[in-house]
């Protein structure tokens, strides 16, 4: 499973769109098939409400709600854009998910977040969108009940990616390094392509590679930056955070480059001598 943070929007309509593959606002209930987790706090809404079920834009005005009745609230670093969205995605080979399976990892990835606290009554609204295939999207607003912006760990992306290791364990998930794990240690001749894949693959390593330490300095010097006083220390602790966001998507895209550089291609089948397809010929 491997996590990605979006970079922030100002309307959950794009992300939405980008989970359900088709724009909103658009008519159809979803809460049965496509919602698969939410804030609990959503229950006495969907309790009172005589639908049972919800449509796309129905969906994306209850995200943007915090946004209407609170419109001046803004982050320590003065940044608007509250909807949050994160997508995780699973292994081309994993198996199906069933519905049960999916909001666990939700839930999961929201507490690692840190959009979703238990017993929290003023927590974030959220919701996790399962409407592509080996994909879950997780979109929240970071604007509280309360109207406070909802903090989140400064160390966001690695609490994401040690969760998502644990959701693999549990659920009996293929690691992002499995197949080059299993390529590594098959008797073949290298190609270039396998090995500069294989030269990626550690350096763009979920937990222990080079650029998870550079993103892990990045981190920690905006949370340090962040707390110092003045608008130009919070202007460039958020543009550092913007850097290491960035960071991770280059990360993840070099993740994604060496599993498929260190693939094999298909087997192609080698036709038999003369002799042998003669011999094996069906008599007429």
């Amino acid at each position: 499973m491997i996590t990605r943070v979006n970079e922030p929007t100002h309307t959950p309509h794009d992300p939405l769109s980008e989970a359900l593959g088709y724009a909103v606002p658009i008519a159809g209930g979803l809460t049965e098939h496509a919602v698969v987790a939410y804030w609990p706090g959503l229950d006495s809404y969907l309790l009172d409400d005589e639908q049972a079920t919800w449509t796309a834009k129905q969906w994306a005005e209850h995200l943007e709600d915090p946004l209407l009745e609170h419109p001046s609230a803004a982050s320590p670093q003065d940044d608007r854009r509250a909807i949050f969205h994160l997508d995780a995605r699973l292994h081309p080979d994993d198996r199906e998910l069933s519905r049960a399976e999916w909001a666990e990892a939700a839930h999961r990835l929201a507490r690692a977040a840190g959009i979703e606290t238990p017993g929290d009554t003023n927590d974030c609204h959220w919701i996790a969108v399962q409407g592509k295939h080996g994909r879950l999207d997780l979109i929240a607003n970071l604007i509280r009940l309360d109207g406070t912006w909802q903090r989140q760990p400064t160390d966001l992306l690695r609490r994401l990616s040690d969760e998502a290791r644990l959701i693999e364990a549990d659920l009996r998930l293929i690691p992002p390094r499995a197949t080059s794990q299993r390529q590594g240690s098959a008797q073949e001749t290298p190609t270039a392509s396998s090995q500069f894949g294989r030269v990626l693959a550690p350096l763009a390593h979920e937990q222990d590679g080079l650029l998870v330490a550079v993103r892990g300095l990045v981190e920690q010097t905006a949370h340090r930056i962040a707390h110092q006083s003045g608008a130009a220390g919070a202007d460039t602790a958020h543009r550092l955070e913007l850097i290491a966001h960035r960071l991770y998507g280059i990360q993840q895209d070099l993740q994604a480059v060496a599993t498929h550089l260190n693939t094999p291609p298909p087997r192609t089948a080698i036709p038999a001598p003369p002799a042998i397809q003669a011999a094996t010929r069906q008599p007429r």
